[in-house]
């Protein structure tokens, strides 16, 4: 069940279910980076309006009941049996993906459980993602960058093209900060669908600590528990979305909501004693914007234990880190699906600053080397570059989630 490009066989799947999607009310998200952060506020400012909301997202980091929530609180492993079991005929026949079949879960558990809002993430691009059968009541954009480039398009237009795929004629569209380029493409599509465009306005007073991001947005003082001046405009971007879908919601509403957020593998902190943080970051501009955040809070640039898959724009996100780190730790494991550190070594060793650049076989020992460099020195330490990092990541750090 890998990835099909086309919506016959959700469209298929759903009808079998009933078509739930035509019974729910719904915000759709896509970007490249900050829509699973942006996803994850936004739910929670609603759940703090009174509203019982449905959350879908992708990729999991620990269990796969973390993609399908309500109100915070996971999918049962019993809903998830019975629902594969129930229509496992079905997904045979119409030979569904995982993804596909996912999508239909959630669609079909929210309305079981009738939510009042469901908000769904794209999993990959748009125009073809399975989750583009919905109707929503808010669209919405978060920054586009490169990422995901052999299966969406070689240059940000092309990404864009796709991402634009989830406008619908007449329904609003909150877009985030974007490149020229994107920006007037996603505009241009937007007025031809005659969608209301509610761009983010300016970001102020971004001060970062490691308790979270402050900010001055329009009428509001804000804060987040999310690191980074990044979720500052993931923040903005919630919030815009919140206040198109109900603009009745107060900012106490709001600030209580973006308190409450919680989302792992964003920045997170996983030590009690020392600086180290997670993130999983994974193409050049999630890597800047990290850098941004660490070097900004602590003056220094940090150690990094770096693992990718080899799917990732691995030149940029080396262009990226260089000079950028106090050192780097290269690691990696297939039963991870990840590269090896062998292979993903070989996109650094002809950099000049290669002294401060190592390799470790064993992603365990990558982390006993990074916090044996993190308590010598001054300088704060990043786990990086993948979700399928973050069971060795908690079970080292002993993080729950």
């Amino acid at each position: 069940m890998g990835i099909k490009k086309g919506l016959d066989h959700t469209i298929e799947l759903l009808k079998s279910c009933g078509n739930p999607h035509h019974k729910l009310t719904s915000i759709h998200i896509a970007g490249t980076n900050g829509k699973g952060s942006t996803a994850a506020m936004l739910a929670s400012i609603l759940r703090s309006e009174g509203y019982k909301v449905g959350l879908y997202t992708s990729p999991h980091l620990i269990r796969f009941n973390e993609r399908i929530t309500i109100n915070g609180k996971r999918i049962l492993d019993d809903d998830i049996a019975s629902f594969i079991e129930k229509k496992r005929m079905d997904i045979d026949r119409i030979c569904s993906t995982f993804f596909e079949t996912t999508t239909v879960m959630a669609l079909d558990y929210f309305v079981q459980k009738k939510v009042d809002i469901a908000i769904i993430e794209v999993g990959l691009g748009g125009r073809l993602d399975s989750t583009n059968i919905i109707l929503p009541k808010v669209a919405a954009i978060t920054p586009i960058s490169l990422d995901h480039k052999h299966i969406l398009g070689k240059d940000i237009l092309s990404i864009t093209k796709e991402k634009s795929g989830i406008i619908k004629k007449d329904i609003p569209l909150v877009l985030s900060n974007q490149d020229l380029e994107a920006e007037q493409y996603i505009i241009k599509v937007a007025n031809k669908m005659n969608s209301p465009i509610n761009k983010i306005g300016d970001i102020n007073n971004i001060h970062l600590s490691p308790l979270g991001t402050k900010f001055n947005y329009k009428s509001g003082t804000y804060s987040t528990p999310l690191l980074g001046f990044h979720q500052a405009q993931n923040a903005a971007t919630s919030i815009e979305i919140a206040k198109t879908y109900n603009n009745k919601i107060k900012n106490q509403t709001i600030q209580k909501g973006l308190t409450n957020t919680k989302w792992h593998g964003r920045m997170q902190k996983i030590s009690s004693n020392l600086p180290i943080y997670y993130d999983v970051a994974h193409n050049a501009k999630g890597v800047e914007a990290m850098i941004d955040t660490i070097t900004s809070i602590y003056k220094t640039i940090p150690h990094i234990v770096l693992s990718l898959k080899g799917d990732k724009e691995i030149a940029l996100i080396a262009r990226a880190l260089m000079n950028n780190f106090e050192s780097l730790i290269i690691t990696g494991s297939d039963e991870f699906d990840l590269m090896e550190a062998n292979d993903l070594y070989k996109f650094f060793i002809k950099k000049p600053s290669q002294a401060n650049i190592e390799k470790v076989q064993s992603i365990d020992k990558s982390f006993d080397l990074l916090i044996k460099k993190v308590e010598k020195s001054h300088n704060p330490g990043i786990i990086m570059g993948s979700h399928y990092m973050a069971k060795s990541v908690f079970d080292k750090f002993g993080i729950f989630t």
